[in-house]
């Protein structure tokens, strides 16, 4: 019996030697080129980009992985008992390894394999092991991959803490639909901090780990719930939950709750003009992976404003021009409903819908929707849809079948006091922008770009450079102010002949309305926007003059010296012009156009901000009635404030008398200018109140004429009114701000001369010195401009043969 116990006992020690030895060489044959733990120490993930607008709504987000770092101190016990109960229980006392549950899986897998169940193999990694595997190993399924796994998860054990193993497993972790680690998972499933989750929420993010992308609410909600309930009976077995938390988290639904449209803010075309500054600024690592925190200029309200008015601006145009067809068309005689659902969707549709054209009547379409939901659209909303065709309008709608075919799949919209009623509606055709800036900083607090950035990512506010027609004269006539002129200047209205050059035919432009008043003020020239008045302007001050302010302005950089461009030739953008205008009303400072207000890294700390100003004084610990800080105003003074005030004075009055009188309506200090380029090509009106200035386009991409009469007073200018008329309603009516300097004179409106009595008498703005005399009042005159004069240069190249550019006068509410 002895020898027989002793030979057991050799044995044992014989396999314990062997087990060791073969032990020790599989650990020096995996350890030998193991990843270098040692850098978990310097856990730099990536982590998400944040834009946010100026009231600290979230704009979007920028991130390679959707991550927030947060340290394990901030993450709340419940949160991290649901984890610990979830993926690893013994955590805190083992050593990287829990060997009871490494048997109990080899058992598991041993009888299920001997049973020939197909199931996943069970694992037992410890949170330590899954830290080794997520941050310095891959996914493979291997033996070869579990043992480095294991010595790994040995190594960190030794070289880090329990708490910070754990504060990088639950910030790295992938929780499923792109979020990774806690803080973005509670955000996005539960639009929850961390510590606002309840112990259902927490349990539910616990269980996300085995199968992330399989435990989601909305795609198989039995399956998220049993996984999330049996983590909360895992928190109570373990003692983290009583049994009363235990059933008030088991009797809670399983909800996913979205940001609230007060938490974000939506400005596509805003927010990818941030984007492409950020990756100039830092590159695309930083932007996807750096987690700056990002503070733009944008103001919701103005963007909302912006977005709602320019799309009725260019529903109101489209519907002028008719009913280009249908989206599609099918035979609905069989299984309508799966051929409607089976067709491709415009994106970003909004409140509209796709449907399709059941059946006609005298009166009304009826139309059905993908979900068998059904509707009509009545007579009068189709009464607009006359079709378009080759060969000119098509015939007056007189009953649904002169729009509309059974089987025409269309847009609609529902008539909001009518549930079942819709209108017709199509995406229109035209492209449009309007920028919002603040004129004192530069400061862009809206801008929209063009219908829907879903459908077009060119943005017609910053990348569409156009012709700006007459909105361009201000900065003509500032060149004639500065020179000398005043704004009861007069200026002969009269036929002019521009000789373009040897072989060149003669240039003749034209008002708008073909009609002529001969000696007219400045002023009128503006309001009324005489092109003949704006060519003999431009040849008394001369090109060069002209191109230089254009230059100064940042409207155009490269301008030809060429009469043309006095009556808008050039091409700019909206933003180019809009910032241009600023500098009118603010004064005459230079300023930027800017997105960004202030950039922060990771850590917190600004490594921008476009305001570079400093104020030491600005910050004190306790208030003691100290004298109050003035900031330095470091603008550039590009032009005289008293030349400037004289051309905000002036385009006061194209609302209050000429071709922007229909936006006299919104009854507050408003200025601005009508633009309408040759043919009608685009449409603009650019102007301001004291303290913000806006610009609105319109013109297709592929430039061609928006129709007759389709200028910037009748297309561009009633977008500009009903943006303003909302932006400014809570604010009082703020006047336009006097330089001193300036000397406000009674004069008749048409003679420029002084007068103190009559319905035309204006106040007009003169610099010291230049008040009007009759004695001394001379006409700008100049039949034909000589080649010499015209180009600034003697060999005439460059010359453009442009038609005239001048807005109709008046209310221009016939044009819509």
């Amino acid at each position: 019996m002895t020898h027989i116990l002793k030979t057991i006992s050799a044995l044992f020690i014989f396999c314990a030697l062997l087990s060791g030895a073969i032990g020790l060489g599989v650990y020096k044959y995996y350890a030998k080129d193991l990843p270098d733990y040692t850098q978990l120490a310097h856990y730099d993930p990536p982590i998400v980009t944040r834009i946010y607008a100026t009231d600290g709504r979230l704009l979007t987000e920028y991130a390679t992985e959707n991550r927030v770092f947060v340290p394990i101190q901030a993450i709340p016990k419940r949160l991290i008992n649901a984890f610990l109960a979830a993926e690893d229980k013994t955590f805190y006392s083992h050593k990287g390894i829990d060997l009871p549950g490494v048997v109990q899986a080899f058992l598991t897998n041993f009888f299920n394999k001997i049973q020939g169940a197909d199931r996943r193999p069970v694992g037992a990694s410890t949170i330590t092991q899954q830290v080794a595997k997520n941050f310095l190993l891959t996914n493979e399924l291997s033996l070869a991959r579990k043992v480095k796994e294991i010595i790994l998860a040995y190594r960190i054990e030794q070289a880090f803490s329990k708490d910070r193993i754990l504060e990088l497993y639950l910030n790295e972790i992938y929780l499923g639909t792109g979020n990774y680690g806690v803080v973005s998972a509670s955000l996005n499933y539960f639009n929850k901090s961390l510590d606002d989750l309840t112990v259902s929420e927490a349990a539910y993010l616990a269980a996300l780990p085995k199968a992330p992308n399989h435990y989601h609410p909305v795609h198989d909600y039995e399956a998220a719930k049993s996984r999330r309930d049996w983590v909360i009976g895992r928190m109570a077995e373990d003692g983290y939950i009583t049994e009363d938390q235990k059933n008030a988290a088991l009797a809670e639904p399983l909800q996913v709750k979205q940001r609230g449209i007060t938490e974000t803010a939506r400005a596509d075309y805003f927010a990818e003009e941030v984007r492409r500054q950020i990756i100039n600024l830092y590159g695309d690592d930083v932007l996807y992976k750096g987690g700056l925190v990002v503070r733009t200029s944008l103001d919701p309200r103005l963007q909302a404003i912006a977005d709602k008015y320019l799309k009725a601006g260019m529903l109101n145009y489209d519907r002028r021009h008719g009913y280009r067809g249908p989206l599609n068309h099918f035979n609905v005689q069989n299984d309508w409903q799966q051929k409607l659902s089976s067709l491709p969707i415009p994106p970003d549709l909004g409140s509209w819908k796709v449907a399709v054209v059941l059946s006609l009547t005298d009166s009304e379409a009826s139309i059905g929707f993908n979900d068998g939901k059904k509707g009509t659209i009545p007579l009068a909303e189709l009464k607009w849809a006359r079709l378009v065709k080759k060969t000119g309008w098509g015939k007056v709608v007189a009953k649904p079948s002169d729009v509309l075919t059974v089987g025409d799949v269309v847009l609609v919209e529902n008539i909001s006091d009518q549930q079942d009623r819709y209108t017709l509606r199509q995406i229109p055709e035209i492209g449009a922008a309007l920028v919002a800036l603040d004129p004192h900083t530069g400061r862009v607090l809206a801008m929209t770009g063009g219908w829907s950035y879903k459908m077009s990512e060119f943005n017609r506010a910053t990348q569409a450079k156009r012709q700006p027609g007459s909105s361009f004269k201000p900065f003509v006539y500032m060149a004639a102010l500065d020179s000398g002129y005043t704004p009861s200047t007069l200026i002969l209205d009269a036929p002019v002949t521009v000789n373009q050059g040897p072989g060149m035919p003669l240039w003749t432009p034209k008002n708008y309305t073909h009609e002529y008043s001969g000696p007219t003020t400045m002023r009128v020239g503006v309001e009324k926007s005489k092109n003949l008045m704006t060519v003999r302007m431009a040849q008394a001050v001369g090109m060069p003059k002209i191109v230089e302010y254009a230059k100064k302005f940042g409207i155009d950089e490269n301008m030809l010296p060429v009469f043309s461009m006095a009556l808008g030739a050039g091409e700019t953008t909206v933003l180019k012009l809009t910032t241009a205008y600023a500098m009118i009303v603010n004064g005459g400072k230079k300023i930027d156009p800017s997105f960004i207000d202030r950039i922060q890294d990771r850590n917190g700390k600004t490594t921008y901000r476009y305001d570079q100003r400093t104020c030491p004084e600005c910050f004190v610990e306790e208030w003691k009635q100290q004298v109050t800080p003035k900031l330095t105003d470091t603008r550039a003074q590009i032009e005289d404030p008293l030349t400037a005030y004289q051309m905000v004075s002036i385009l006061e009055g194209v609302v209050q008398r000429g071709t922007g009188s229909t936006i006299r309506s919104v009854g507050k200090p408003l200025a601005g200018k009508t633009g309408t380029s040759n043919d009608y090509n685009d449409a603009w009106f650019v102007g301001f109140s004291p303290d913000l200035a806006v610009g609105v386009y319109f013109g297709f991409d592929q430039p061609r004429s928006l129709g007759n009469n389709e200028a910037g007073a009748g297309v561009a200018a009633p977008v500009f009114r009903d943006f303003m008329n909302e932006a400014l309603k809570d604010q009082p009516g703020i006047p336009f701000r006097i330089p001193p300097g300036i000397r406000l004179i009674r004069v008749d409106a048409t003679t420029g001369q002084r007068s103190y009595a009559g319905s035309n008498v204006i106040l007009e703005a003169f610099k010291p010195g230049t008040e009007p005399d009759a004695s001394q009042q001379q006409v700008i005159t100049g039949e034909a401009i000589p080649q010499s004069d015209m180009f600034g240069i003697t060999d005439g190249e460059g010359m453009q043969q442009l038609p005239s550019q001048e807005e109709p006068s008046g209310n221009a509410g016939g044009l819509y």
